[in-house]
């Protein structure tokens, strides 16, 4: 994707998450990569209203080259691009109900999106739970490099998930199928849901390989 359709994508992906609910505010930051360097939206910029001018770029240093000033979390984009090579898009968001997840001490941090449905399988896969720091802290690049590249998907305790993919729109996707997974979890809390077996998630793995 050249970085004139990037920008274009990433305004008109980004407004859809906004008019849908899944972002409010200034809440929620969006990154491309491209062919010298990194596209994201501004820091305190809102996802409905983003101007494709003003988007910041970044070069494969991660030096501020033109644009706003990058989003504060860039932290971890970077990391997510460090260590996925095949990553092409970041989504963090602060949507509803993935966040409420976050915020509840029962969830598993080690796997906080089980298999409730095979999209969320196919398209997220297994997502950690990251202890919660303040927004725009380096640690949480430095908690994201730790995984070593083994996770398409975290979520941010107390914070919202960070979602990565090939594309920006499989981005995007992914972010809305662990956003919806989420919010069935919450309607079903404190009641047992039939999961995917075992077996039933290793042969999407082997059908669709892993995110």
């Amino acid at each position: 994707m050249n970085e004139t359709t990037a920008r274009t994508e990433l305004v008109r992906l980004s407004r859809s998450l906004y008019e849908r609910g899944y972002s409010v505010g200034s809440a929620g930051n969006i990154s491309v990569a491209i062919a010298d360097g990194l596209l994201i939206t501004p820091t305190n910029s809102c996802l409905g209203f983003l101007d494709p001018a003003r988007i910041a770029k970044l070069d494969r240093q991660g030096r501020h080259i033109s644009g706003d000033v990058p989003s504060k979390e860039i932290f971890l984009h970077q990391a997510f691009y460090e260590t996925r090579p095949q990553t092409g898009a970041v989504v963090h968001l602060h949507s509803t109900y993935a966040t409420a997840l976050s915020c509840l001490p029962e969830t598993d941090p080690q796997d906080c999106i089980p298999p409730l449905t095979p999209y969320v399988v196919m398209r997220v896969g297994k997502v950690p739970l990251l202890p919660y720091v303040r927004p725009g802290d380096p640690a949480m690049g430095a908690m994201i490099r730790e995984l070593g590249g083994a996770r398409a998907a975290v979520l941010l305790a107390n914070h919202g998930p960070v979602v990565t993919a090939a594309d920006l729109s499989s981005a995007v996707y992914a972010a809305e199928e662990l956003e919806e997974t989420a919010k069935l979890l919450v309607l079903l809390h404190a009641r047992q849901p039939r999961l995917l077996t075992t077996a039933q998630v290793d042969e999407l793995h082997a059908v669709f390989g892993k995110s």
